[in-house]
């Protein structure tokens, strides 16, 4: 069963969490950083991704990195721009992007249970990134990102969640991309025994987003056998009926020899065709594909949908087993240069953008993979093809701290 602890938070002050908290360290380069934090001193950034003070030429991995970045940390806190909470408890974090709003509930997961697959993942973790982490955690003694959990929903949790959010917010802003950001304080014992007892009965928790993290949080807790509060990592946990997945988009730099109409004649043994087609895809199991300044829809045909398993069910798997890998030559996504992946939220005028300028061939559009398919994939020990997902809105880096 999941075991879920309350924590005292290192927080921004509320007059200034807009100009602190930050997108994921990984979601942006070292270069977009730099620029995102021009004239922001408070910037988490500076924290989460220190480079960006220091030379361009030096190695993100250098250990003058990570100095500086326990460096920046020290002084948000020193100067009080980040304060760490009197008592242990658990908070809630909303946020609104457009017409979707999704609420978490801010707590510390267990790394022994991560162990154990009680909270289960869906991907490979990359030893590199790994240890970029492990170094970034042990150097500031703080966990500084939370990594995106999700769960099957309860009505009882929410209405849990309902009643506190009724309650005047300690931070509420809205971030620049347009992102509303707000969070609650539950720290009544009542309340927070209510909560643990919850999450008590369920029965696992799922990885949505930030496989390095928690992985590098269980490292440390194995390399220092759980001393101090190393056992833990900081986590934000949805209802999986709140989740919000965009899909991740497929663009590929040349049509392997092929000519255009060599490419669709092909197809057609795959998909049925419709053109002209829609940019966005409706539904499972059918894409967008630009081609030559057009839009196709490529629905798959019904003879290649019986595989029972969840995995080769899915479209990036389907696309990957019957068209990258037979037509374009894309044997291993994780490494062939040939192609390029674009999050959804950058929408069918960035995959128009990229084949119209000659960076790329041609694009296919996907409909997004579903939460369910997620936790299915995790449930039966499988692992999502690689870029199956992409989460929506970000948490935001700074807007909660854990210190181990």
């Amino acid at each position: 069963m999941a075991t879920i602890k309350p924590f005292a938070a290192l927080r921004p002050r509320a007059d200034e969490a807009a100009q602190i908290c930050e997108l994921p360290y990984d979601v942006m380069s070292s270069e977009e950083a730099r620029a995102m934090a021009a004239g922001k001193p408070l910037s988490f950034l500076h924290v989460s991704k220190p480079e960006i003070d220091l030379d361009p030429k030096w190695d993100v991995h250098d250990e003058r990195v990570y100095a500086r970045g326990l460096e920046n940390f020290r002084r948000l806190i020193s100067e009080r721009h980040l304060i760490q909470d009197a008592q242990p408890g658990f908070y809630l974090y909303r946020q609104i992007m457009g017409a979707h709003t999704q609420v978490g509930l801010v707590a510390v997961a267990s790394c022994e249970e991560y162990l154990q697959n009680i909270v289960k993942k869906h991907e490979l973790t990359r030893p590199d990134k790994e240890d970029d982490r492990v170094r970034h955690i042990e150097t500031l003694e703080s966990q500084t990102g939370p990594v995106f959990l999700t769960y099957p929903a309860q009505p009882a949790v929410d209405r849990m969640v309902q009643a506190q959010t009724q309650k005047t917010p300690a931070v509420d802003f809205t971030a620049s991309d347009g992102v509303r950001h707000t969070s609650w304080v539950i720290n009544q014992p009542e309340h927070i025994r209510d909560l643990e007892s919850a999450f008590a009965i369920i029965p696992y928790l799922y990885i949505a987003d930030g496989h390095h993290r928690s992985a590098a949080a269980a490292r440390i807790y194995r390399s220092r056998q759980g001393r101090g509060r190393s056992g833990f990592f900081l986590s934000v946990i949805f209802p999986h009926n709140q989740m919000q997945i965009l899909p991740y988009n497929r663009v590929l730099k040349d049509l392997n020899g092929l000519t255009p109409a060599d490419v669709l004649e092909k197809l057609a043994a795959v998909f049925t065709l419709s053109t002209p087609g829609s940019a966005q895809p409706a539904q499972t199991h059918e894409l967008g594909f630009y081609l030559a300044g057009q839009w196709h829809t490529l629905k798959f045909r019904e003879a290649l949908l019986t595989s029972p398993d969840p995995k080769e069910r899915l479209d990036v798997s389907l696309l990957q087993q019957h068209v990258l890998t037979p037509l374009f030559g894309i044997d291993d996504p994780r490494t062939n240069q040939r192609i390029q992946f674009v999050g959804g939220i950058r929408g069918p005028a960035e995959l128009e953008k990229l084949v119209n300028t000659g960076q790329a061939a041609c694009a296919f559009s996907m409909f997004p993979t579903s939460i369910e398919d997620l936790m299915a994939i995790a449930d039966g020990g499988g692992l999502m093809p690689p870029k199956s997902t992409w989460f929506e809105p970000k948490l935001r880096d700074g807007m909660f701290c854990y210190l181990i």
